[in-house]
């Protein structure tokens, strides 16, 4: 890994990897699931801690649990306007289970909702619990007995059980966590145990796979011809201990395709093996082909398996690029990215697969390659997905060292485990073949600070001694390099910068050997289907950092004419025209895929979450998606906006984004207004049309042929509910979710663009609402009532599986509409 004067190219062979997942039916280690059966309690008790607790008042549930989302809004909440206003403080959380000895009946179930734990071999296996992440000041007890405290709110952490487990006996698992110190983060970050919780247990042998113990790379590739580097670090008993170590490499379809075995000695307790792996006819994983493979790992004392586990992997090759940008598997690709926060909207930041599935799968369909974890390491399962799905990930550690950027955030931690929590990110997630590279942190203040060069130093070493195959950045706002600190201390490999877009023409000359990567950008704001006149008129709101954060519609709306942004950023056309034209620019993550909760720029409260997304909170497009979908996927795209519903005679902007086409002509009520073709670097057609009543078309076309057409009605009073499911078949885990869009509509089935009626929400059946929102803004009803208002014509269901199959039923009903029933099946 270097970069190459003479042609300025990086080259990276890489690559093999994601989460190690576990084969629970056949291996001697047993991973099992430890989210169900919890007591919580809202509140500080010393005595929580002890066995003898009485805690049979607390409530019952199951993780992943954040409980700010279940709170009112209200600016007089600690966590303040910019962590959306919902509450915080300290909670507690008490499992007793006891270890129950394994039977064949009880392997690989997941099975903890009661008392016995079932999946444990015998009580002399080692047993861990994994956490993937709690927010936030984390300490463990078993027992009584103190585990450690985890400050960090992002990163997945492990403890031993062993020493403290009583056999035949009750055991007590409690967790203290303290989000009370506040404020002490810039967004939403959720407080509890929000991510999956994990019971592993490994056999009493003299030799194991450590944890995160994998780390596969791509070695030499010659032609369809891979050559696989496996490190595997192994603990050993005593050293000269001796093993059989085999791996073994299979398809999507399960087909084996080759395998290698090796005797070995153990050198010392802790050591790493490292093996190649051959095998011809190699498929390459891509954003539009993510194939995956999977090594199965065996540790074999004689002939009885001791240990295994598989580790999924990807196989590409990418390289970074002075003059052509980003190459992926020899072919240039622009990173066409999005930067994500964690949290799920209504859900809050409570991982759910589904719902982050459904987040990936909107932007997929947007065009969209690539995500950047905002500002911190994502769950597992979200990589998992990465994966699957095919995205390439900036993975980012930290969004401060030790300068704060709130009074009680991760600075106060920094010095003493910074260390700890970036090690634990890369061992984790180096072998996610989405991962391409890491970022260091965000917007760092030690940018102007001399510690800036020796912690960058220091981080970029880190990395580079677990995982030296992917290029490290940090996204920084400073693109003065004399005054930028980390910049000086050339530990980079790529140029990260934020925002700035004026100096990209420069960036070859500033910059001189770094190939350069746009990883912040935009901050364009919008509000789903509001629309303000003149379009053409670009607002700065705020207009800078000396002008109050405030914008001027009395009703906390932005218009989504793809025209406003603060004085730090920019449209999204003026964006992506400089990054589409140079290709030097490998490529772009605009702020932000989603609304999320929280900072709220630019206005006070009660505006309680970002109007940057390209998709609002909800999960219904803005206008932008379809500029993006437009340039950045292959399909043919032709969206028509705004609605059509004005006062007569008033003057009204008409756009469309189009694609696959070279022209759109616009009628009202079958009058031609007029051919519009995109010139020079133009993104969308416009239109200045008086309004009249009845129905707005475009068609787009292509040598004189019809591409697509699409229409808008003048709609008339609210009077039926239609919806629009993701899926109508969910399964019966009770994790699984049914997104279902709600549509006002009038009496012929047009949406009623300023409708905001209250709808009331009842589920019956074998399911439960898990929440409700609009994507407005500044709405403060809770998103655990059974009501919730539409906001321009739209509103957002939620459903969730209970544990039980059967069918699940929607009514939704409100003032002056029909009611609607809608059936999903849970299986």
């Amino acid at each position: 890994m270097r970069i190459l004067p003479a042609v300025g190219i990086w080259i990276l062979l890489s690559y093999a990897g994601t989460a190690q997942t576990l084969d629970t039916q056949n291996s001697p280690r047993q991973r099992l699931s430890f989210d169900d059966g919890w007591k919580f309690h809202m509140g500080d008790d010393p005595g929580a801690s002890t066995p003898a607790f009485n805690d049979k008042t607390w409530r019952s549930l199951d993780l992943p649990h954040d409980w700010s989302i279940e709170g009112d809004f209200s600016q007089n909440n600690s966590t303040g306007q910019q962590e959306a206003g919902l509450p915080a403080g300290v909670g507690w959380y008490r499992k007793t289970f006891r270890l129950a000895t394994f039977t064949a009946a009880a392997s690989g179930k997941q099975a903890f909702a009661g008392k016995a734990v079932r999946g444990i071999s015998t009580f002399s296996d080692k047993v861990y619990i994994d956490f993937d992440g709690v927010y936030r000041n984390s300490e463990v007890y078993i027992n009584g007995h103190l585990l450690g405290r985890r400050p960090y709110g992002y990163i997945s952490f492990r403890y031993d059980l062993t020493p403290w487990l009583k056999k035949g006996a009750d055991n007590v698992l409690a967790v203290r966590v303290d989000n009370s110190t506040q404020p002490n983060s810039r967004w939403y970050t959720g407080t509890g145990i929000y991510r999956h919780v994990w019971l592993e247990t490994l056999p009493a042998a003299p030799v194991a796979i450590d944890h995160w113990g994998t780390f596969i790379t791509t070695g030499d590739v010659t032609g369809q011809q891979v050559r696989l580097r496996i490190a595997t670090t192994l603990r050993a008993a005593q050293p000269g201990q001796t093993c059989t170590l085999q791996h073994v490499l299979i398809d999507s379809n399960g087909n084996r395709v080759t395998s290698l075995s090796l005797p070995y000695t153990a050198k010392d307790t802790l050591s790493t093996v490292q093996q190649d792996l051959l095998f011809p006819n190699a498929r390459r994983w891509s954003p539009e082909h993510p194939y995956l493979y999977t090594v199965e790992t065996s540790l074999l004392i004689g002939n009885r398996v001791v240990d295994r586990y598989t580790t999924r992997t990807g196989i590409r090759t990418f390289q970074f690029d002075l003059r052509q940008g980003f190459l992926l598997n020899g072919r240039h690709l622009k990173i066409k990215g999005v930067c994500l926060h964690h949290d799920l909207g209504a859900l809050g930041a409570a991982v759910n697969t589904s719902a982050m599935r459904r987040q990936l799968q909107i932007l997929k369909d947007m065009g969209c390659n690539a995500i950047r974890t905002a500002h911190n390491p994502p769950a597992p399962e979200f990589l998992d997905l990465c994966d699957e799905m095919g995205f390439l990930v900036m993975d980012e550690a930290f969004d401060m060292w030790q300068k704060k950027k709130n009074k009680y955030d991760y600075s106060l931690s920094f010095p003493q485990w910074h260390r700890q929590d970036l090690e634990d990110m890369i061992r984790r997630d180096r072998n996610h073949p989405s991962v391409f590279i890491w970022s260091i942190g965000n917007e760092i203040h030690e940018q102007f600070d001399k510690s800036g060069i020796s912690l960058a130093k220091e981080l970029t070493h880190i990395i580079k001694s677990l995982d030296p195959t992917r290029p490290v950045t940090s996204a920084m706002t400073e693109a003065d390099t004399l005054e930028n600190n980390i910049y000086q201390a050339d530990a980079l490999d790529v140029m990260g910068l934020n925002y700035n877009q004026q100096v990209y023409d420069s960036v070859q000359r500033k910059y001189p050997g770094l190939p350069f990567l746009a990883t912040e950008t935009t901050s364009a704001e919008a509000t789903r289907g509001h629309y303000d006149m003149p379009s053409d008129s670009i607002r700065h709101w705020p207009a800078s950092a000396k002008v109050p954060a405030v914008g001027v519609n009395h009703d906390y709306t932005i218009s989504a004419y793809d025209n406003v942004s603060p004085y730090w950023g920019s449209t999204h056309e003026e964006t992506w025209r400089i990054v589409k034209r140079d290709p030097f620019v490998a490529g772009l993550f605009v702020w932000s895929g989603f609304d999320y909760l929280g900072e709220p720029t630019p206005y006070r409260w009660p505006a309680r979450s970002s109007y940057f997304g390209i998709v609002d909170l909800a999960g219904f497009p803005k206008d932008s998606y379809y500029l993006y979908q437009s340039e950045w996927s292959q399909k043919p795209v032709l969206h028509l906006f705004p609605h059509w519903n004005w006062r007569p005679g008033q003057m009204i902007d008409v756009w469309a984004y189009y694609s696959q086409a070279s022209e759109v002509e616009l009628f009202l009520n079958g009058q031609s207004l007029g051919v519009r073709r995109k010139e020079g670097d133009d993104l969308h057609v416009q239109w200045r049309v008086p309004f009249e009543p009845g129905v707005l078309k475009a068609v787009s076309r292509i040598h004189g042929k019809t591409v697509l057409e699409d229409e808008i009605h003048t709609a008339g009073a609210p009077a039926r509910i239609q919806f629009m499911a993701d899926r109508q078949m969910i399964h019966a885990d009770g994790c699984d979710l049914a997104f279902v869009g709600i549509r006002i509509t009038d009496a012929d089935g047009n949406l009623v663009p300023n409708a905001d009626n209250e709808l009331s929400i009842k589920i019956t059946g074998e399911g439960t609402l898990a929440a409700m929102d609009n994507g407005y803004q500044a709405d403060l009803e809770s998103f655990r009532g059974t009501q919730h208002k539409a906001f321009n014509g739209l509103c957002l269901a939620i459903v969730r599986s209970k544990k039980k199959a059967g069918k699940i039923t929607l009514h939704v009903s409100g003032a002056g509409l029909s009611p609607a029933t809608l059936d999903i099946d849970s299986q």
